[in-house]
């Protein structure tokens, strides 16, 4: 992602070269998953970076954005990381079970990104930014989801929207429970049976 801040209506400007910016997420990741995001100062940021103040605002504008920002490549991760995974898999149910459990595993993976989202991130404030539909990993969501009603293998009795927000929040809640029991176990070990539970809630009966 080299979305940029332009100076002027119309100007944009030169793309942010691809190890500078990975210094900045990493040292984004490692702020915000420690701290809440008012405990947190640009110049912070850009210490850890190894980057000037300058140039956080000129690529960025605000700290709010550098954010939302980062938080947008680490889903476009997720979203790649399921596109991987469903590759050759066959049969539905296989394939929503390998979307919940890629994602319980990102996040077993990646951790501190569970961490940012519980300590860091205001929803009113994200949900005014472009990145926070997350069209990329939605719409991986619900090709999936169609595909099960259009076989007729999901109920068909809520929208299939309503269908995301239960699995989804299914997968979050777990997550965030691990994370502030201490992330004793790995975050996947039960995904399986999780999953079947989740199945037997949104599929339609034979």
């Amino acid at each position: 992602m080299n979305r940029t801040v332009a100076e002027k209506p119309g100007q944009q400007m030169p793309s942010l070269d691809p190890a500078t910016r990975q210094r900045i997420e990493a040292a984004v990741l490692d702020l915000f998953s420690q701290r809440e995001f008012h405990r947190v100062s640009l110049i912070e940021i850009a210490r850890g970076g190894n980057v000037s103040l300058q140039t956080l605002y000129k690529y960025y504008g605000s700290k709010e954005r550098l954010l939302f920002d980062s938080l947008d490549t680490w889903f476009s991760k997720l979203s790649g990381r399921m596109l991987d995974h469903l590759q050759g898999i066959e049969t539905f149910k296989d394939k929503l079970r390998k979307v919940f459990w890629v994602s319980l595993d990102f996040f077993e993976q990646n951790p501190k990104v569970g961490q940012l989202l519980l300590s860091s991130v205001y929803i009113n404030t994200w949900k005014q930014t472009e990145t926070f539909r997350q069209t990329e990993l939605m719409s991986v969501f619900m090709q999936v989801l169609r595909e099960g009603r259009q076989k007729g293998i999901l109920t068909d009795e809520v929208d299939e929207k309503v269908l995301l927000d239960f699995i989804v929040g299914i997968a979050m809640r777990h997550m965030s429970m691990w994370i502030i029991r201490g992330q004793e176990r790995p975050l996947t070990e039960n995904a399986n049976i999780l999953f079947e539970m989740l199945w037997r809630a949104i599929s339609r009966p034979a």
